[in-house]
């Protein structure tokens, strides 16, 4: 069932929210809380569609809050409230609205939510993208139990977790962190399994990805090892590695579906680890509505506790030399010079001094500019020997020396 409702009040929403129950033949509520969302129009069929799947777990009432102040004067001058009101199947197991706040009343969403909360029921405020800095202190976060964010929507992700640190209030969770909640537990499991002596720790996980911050910072809090974060091509966590004196134990997912838990002396495991919908996370959330203790101690952990590995700038500034030599190659295969890491140079110098041979008749054979820190590629970086005209002229035969006049010393 779906009811619209334009230029409306809250008291008018709540008469036809009993009325469509009543026409359902539920004269009961039968919900366990009440889910605020947040959004804006581009982000508002994802969320509701994952909070109604997320309802056949927890039966709720969904109120999905779009502010519209507008953009013109007259726009924003202009007060009204439209809702959407969904019952029976097309709001999963509970009841969903939709609210349009217009004009200066989307500076004002909770005079508009509080009438229509659950009575006697927890709340929960979700923010799908554009969080507030500090969400326990905004309108609609006060008069929530629970306060879910997402930094992966942020413009800086892994920055978003020290905006999260600073501002973090018992109640407040972030779905990066519901994200390796599998990762977590498998990596408890093995530990329980087989009790080792941990030296060091390696997180390989995609770039600005904080759940991979996040389960490096939470492996350096729990285990008090250093940890190495290694960035990979993804998709998301791609392995941890957990150093023994015995061996690795290591979980690793290359491709986002199954993972792979090797450890000494036992046979490799397939494990479970498939990337989850939005939904599943929520409903996740939606389990336990007491504070997080875990991850408060985690994203309180400044990022910078993750090290990068050993030599991680000069391989960095080494595959940037490389890809600068191939570039030019592609635009002059003749001659190509390009300066190179000194590291790189001492490493190309050795193995031509190694590999130097005497000249044979008619050839040359020369180290170039290598010398003097350039590296010089010609033809042979294609895979052919240099050939033409220059290569087969022979040098000049010497003009026989003069010979000297009669009569001189």
């Amino acid at each position: 069932m779906k009811i619209d409702l334009t230029n409306t009040t809250s008291s008018k929403i709540n008469a036809a929210l009993m009325e469509a129950r009543r026409a359902s033949g539920s004269t009961a509520a039968g919900m366990v809380l009440t889910l605020v969302i947040v959004t804006d129009e581009g982000s508002a069929y994802d969320a509701l569609k994952a909070a109604n799947d997320a309802s056949r777990e927890h039966p709720s009432r969904t109120l999905a809050v779009i502010k519209r102040a507008g953009r013109s004067p007259r726009a924003r001058a202009e007060t009204r409230l439209d809702a959407e009101i969904l019952v029976g199947s097309d709001a999963g197991s509970g009841e969903t609205v939709i609210l349009r706040m217009h004009g200066e009343l989307a500076a004002h969403a909770q005079s508009v939510v509080l009438p229509l909360l659950l009575p006697d029921a927890p709340v929960v405020v979700w923010w799908p993208d554009n969080a507030p800095l500090h969400p326990a202190q905004d309108p609609l976060g006060s008069i929530a139990q629970r306060r879910i964010t997402d930094a992966v929507t942020a413009e800086s992700p892994v920055g978003q977790l020290a905006q999260r640190a600073q501002s973090y209030t018992p109640g407040d969770t972030d779905l990066a962190w519901t994200r390796i909640t599998g990762w977590r537990s498998m990596l408890a499991a093995a530990l329980d399994q087989r009790p080792s002596q941990l030296t060091s720790a390696v997180v390989e996980g995609e770039s600005y990805n904080p759940s991979v911050e996040l389960l490096g910072l939470w492996l350096h809090n729990r285990l008090h090892v250093p940890v190495e974060r290694v960035v990979t091509g993804g998709p998301g966590i791609t392995a941890v590695h957990l150093r023994t004196k015995d061996g690795d134990i290591t979980l690793d997912r290359p491709d986002g579906l199954m993972g792979t838990l090797s450890m000494p002396g036992s046979p490799d495991r397939q494990v479970a680890l498939k990337r989850r919908e939005t939904a599943e996370l929520i409903a996740e959330e939606l389990r336990r509505l007491d504070p997080d203790d875990i991850y408060a101690t985690a994203v309180r952990t400044p990022v910078d506790r993750l090290r990068e590995p050993d030599g991680a700038e000069t391989a960095a500034a080494e595959r940037a030399a490389r890809a600068q030599v191939a570039d030019a190659v592609v635009a002059e295969p003749a001659r190509v010079t390009v300066k190179v890491p000194t590291e790189a140079l001492a490493e190309a110098a050795g193995e031509a001094a190694t590999a130097h041979e005497e000249p044979k008749a008619g050839g040359t054979s020369t180290v170039g500019k290598a010398v003097t820190g350039k590296a010089t590629v010609g033809k042979a970086v294609t895979g052919k020997a240099a050939t033409g005209k220059a290569a087969a002229k022979k040098a000049p035969a010497k003009k026989p020396a003069k010979r000297a006049p009669k009569g001189s010393a």
